[in-house]
């Protein structure tokens, strides 16, 4: 082989790695992304979920015992969001998906707590957030999965 040739295929293996290393940082970039998208729908969920616990302290001490159980509810919600979210912020994606696989959970939870008062706006409202925030984590939990 020749010198010419040589340096001809070691410039094709050198841009072939590049081209690969180019595609691993683009993945990677993906990957923080929806760390990212999760982290900050998670700290919406959390605000939601305090602001619905709040309202359901209010009713409870007007007398409406049942909230009670939503106050909690949320009140534990809003915690687990805000690990997910910090967590996911830090792009630790190991220690994000195993606390967004808890939040979704307690999203649901929650979620189907609150659609129990359709009249109730703050309800209605943190019922949906916790939905979105349960899709959210689960489209993470399915990408630092796909990522390994």
């Amino acid at each position: 082989m020749d010198r010419r040739h040589a340096m001809g295929l070691m410039g094709a293996a050198a841009a072939g790695l590049a081209a690969s290393a180019d595609k691993l940082l683009a993945a990677e970039g993906d990957h923080d992304e929806h760390l990212q998208k999760c982290g900050k729908v998670c700290a919406m969920c959390a605000h939601t979920c305090h602001s619905c616990a709040r309202h359901c302290q209010k009713l409870a001490d007007g007398g409406k015992k049942e909230h009670m159980a939503t106050l909690k509810m949320c009140a534990g919600c809003a915690e687990l969001c805000q690990t997910s979210a910090k967590l996911c912020a830090w792009e630790n994606s190991k220690m994000a998906a195993l606390a967004c696989d808890a939040c979704a959970k307690a999203c649901d939870e929650c979620g189907a707590a609150c659609e129990k008062f359709p009249d109730d706006k703050h309800m209605t409202e943190c019922a949906k957030a916790c939905r979105e925030c349960a899709k959210s984590c689960r489209e993470m939990i399915k990408m630092t999965s796909a990522a390994k």
